[in-house]
């Protein structure tokens, strides 16, 4: 998953108690019967703690509420603390990271990036936080060396019901071509990336593509294959549920 920016609020105990348990905070949720909102606020700092805010969680993580309100001081926590660590520091090491591209209205303008891209440069916005996929996904499922990789949001509804809008894909920035058949990123008129199936018309002399959108409402267009500029395949969706 995503490596989200990191907050300058510190995390507290109930924090550090649940990634010790290698528990989730919906499973703590289920658990507890406490929301996840409250739980977010009272992990990373938002509320302050209090012995009756932990009793809920408490028995649940195998801690006393004493030991996770001075967790890390309090006896029996401090190897806990070290392990934790010692598991998201080597969670981290041993992940690919995929940077996502950035919503078409931030960072430079059209006439900029098409510039840049003409230079021969990576010319779209990125955003700071980035993807996290175990290597051997992006090896054995996705096939591809992960550097060739991003991640890019669906805006709309033209590829409806395949993708909708909120979903993300991987795109692989490296096959340009468009074949075999299939979900492709492309660059549209007004400079933005957008996500078509595309089927090239071997028949056609010069070459065609077929832009095809999966939602009937959307009609579908042909072009000759030098008027297409082709960001990548699409290798992997990952929808929301």
């Amino acid at each position: 998953m995503a490596r989200r920016a990191k907050s300058t609020r510190q995390k507290t105990g109930l924090y550090h108690a649940r990634q010790a348990r290698g528990m989730s905070r919906t499973q703590l949720v289920k658990l507890s019967g406490i929301s996840k909102q409250q739980l977010s606020r009272l992990e990373n700092g938002q509320i302050r703690l209090r012995l009756d805010h932990l009793e809920p969680y408490a028995s649940h993580l195998g801690y006393t509420p004493e030991q996770i309100l001075l967790w890390g001081r309090f006896p029996g926590t401090e190897e806990a603390e070290v392990e934790a660590r010692k598991a998201l520091r080597a969670a981290t090491e041993t992940y690919d990271f995929v940077p996502e591209l950035a919503p078409y209205n931030e960072g430079a303008d059209a006439a900029s990036r098409k510039k840049v891209r003409k230079a021969g440069s990576y010319a779209d916005s990125l955003k700071a936080e980035r993807w996290g996929f175990p290597p051997s996904f992006v090896r054995d499922q996705l096939q591809v060396s992960a550097d060739r990789l991003v991640v890019m949001e669906i805006d709309g509804d033209s590829m409806a019901p395949t993708l909708t809008s909120g979903d993300r894909v991987i795109v692989d920035t490296g096959h340009k071509t468009p074949s075999p058949a299939g979900l492709y990123a492309i660059r549209d008129a007004l400079e933005g990336i957008v996500v078509k199936r595309l089927q090239l018309l071997r028949s056609a002399q010069p070459p065609r593509i077929k832009i095809i959108s999966d939602n009937p409402k959307h009609a579908a267009e042909e072009v000759l294959l030098d008027e297409i500029e082709i960001v990548g395949k699409v290798v992997c969706c990952l929808k929301l549920l």
